[in-house]
């Protein structure tokens, strides 16, 4: 199988798997326990590997935060954070995000904003009633370039005198638009604003370094470069005492300084720290490389009528490929179905299966939403991969 399917999840890398089997089998201790070697050799490899996802990410050790994957971090840092300014500091509430970000952060902000009971209906409770709930936050969701570039102006304009937060993604996950985050950070931090960026699909295949970026917050998981599902890790800054204040995700014990409860997944953890340790070494030849297949790809889309990119390809991050086929008889949903024992592949983001983009709406293409294939590649894809999607597609249209 052609497997083209990457911004939703990535194979994992022999390296990484080989590194997570010692945690699996004879060294299974609880990084929490005392003294006893297999206690000590986890609680070792837990802060090796948070030294590694640190050193991919720009940021210090002590400001990185295991958790179960970047949906969880963007939940804990945007809740988190408004809860502690509002009543433990400056009374603000307010955040400000955009039409076009993954769920986590989409309907996180719709929540603290009164708006969402459920991922089925936004304006429907679990009883059945149709209402908006003060929960004492308020968001504002601002609109996109015809790209799909946050609008810097737009997120000026939408400020206000309680307003705590931003949130934005750096890579958008379907359209693989890249957002002027340093911009953004300015207008911050002239506002006393915090800024949380979602890196997830930046991570590993350009260079991130939070603290030049002026980014506070942060969120990525391991399984888009390569690691095991099912761990994450949330950046938060720190200055002379420690993290900045946020309120904590998950209490219990103290792990994870506190802001996470629960037994570290050491397995998993390790194999973060490895896949970050390879996507650093590996970052330049990754990218060369996915940059050559995506200008093949590109290229023999070219030779197809009625096939082009939903955003202009300079806007963009490569390996990530968002591509109508302005065809009258065709439809997404079922070509993908058609081609699904030879070609994995998506009309978008994994977390909207079965609903219709709201970023290609966002784009103003609300027209265009049965006609996108979300194209997504990693190192393991071959030419000879890019030239036989090709040809489906061409036989197929």
């Amino acid at each position: 199988m052609i497997y083209l399917d990457n911004s939703a999840t990535s194979p994992i890398d022999e390296e990484v798997r080989d590194a997570m089997l010692p945690y699996l089998n004879e060294e299974f201790g609880n990084p929490s326990s005392k003294y006893y070697c297999k206690a000590t050799h986890a609680k070792n490899a837990v802060e090796e590997a948070r030294e590694k996802v640190a050193r991919l990410l720009g940021a210090k050790p002590d400001e990185i935060i295991f958790t179960a994957g970047a949906t969880e971090s963007t939940n804990f840092i945007i809740k988190g954070y408004l809860d502690y300014r509002k009543f433990y500091g400056d009374g603000k509430n307010h955040v400000i995000t955009s039409l076009v970000e993954h769920k986590a952060t989409l309907n996180t902000c719709k929540y603290l904003n009164g708006e969402l009971y459920s991922n089925n209906d936004p304006t429907t409770s679990l009883f059945g009633v149709k209402k908006k709930v003060d929960r004492g936050y308020e968001a504002s969701f601002v609109g996109v370039t015809p790209d799909g570039e946050i609008s810097v102006e737009e997120i000026t304009s939408a400020i206000k005198e309680n307003t705590a937060l931003v949130s934005m993604l750096y890579v958008n996950n379907e359209i693989g638009t890249i957002s002027d985050v340093e911009s953004v950070a300015e207008i911050c931090k002239k506002n006393n604003i915090a800024l949380h960026s979602d890196l997830t699909q930046a991570l590993g295949k350009i260079e991130i370094d939070v603290k030049r970026m002026g980014i506070d917050y942060a969120s990525c998981s391991a399984h888009k470069i390569y690691g095991p599902k099912g761990i994450g890790a949330a950046f938060m800054k720190s200055d002379a005492y420690g993290i900045v204040p946020i309120t904590a995700f998950m209490h219990g014990g103290e792990q994870e300084f506190g802001f996470r409860a629960g037994t570290h997944a050491v397995h998993n953890i390790v194999g973060f720290g490895k896949a970050a340790e390879i996507a650093l070494r590996d970052l330049k030849k990754n990218e060369a490389y996915i940059k050559s297949l995506d200008d093949m790809l590109i290229e023999g889309i070219s030779t197809i009528e009625g096939v082009h990119t939903t955003v202009d390809i300079s806007k963009r991050l490569p390996g990530i490929i968002s591509l109508v086929v302005d065809k009258t008889d065709f439809h997404n949903e079922r070509f993908i179905k058609k081609i699904s024992e030879d070609v994995a592949l998506s009309t978008g983001s994994a977390c909207s299966a079965g609903e219709p983009s709201y970023v290609i709406q966002a784009l103003g293409l609300a027209d265009k939403v049965t006609k996108v294939l979300r194209v997504s590649i990693n190192k393991y894809t071959t030419a000879k991969d890019i030239e036989k999607f090709v040809g489906i597609l061409k036989a197929e249209i």
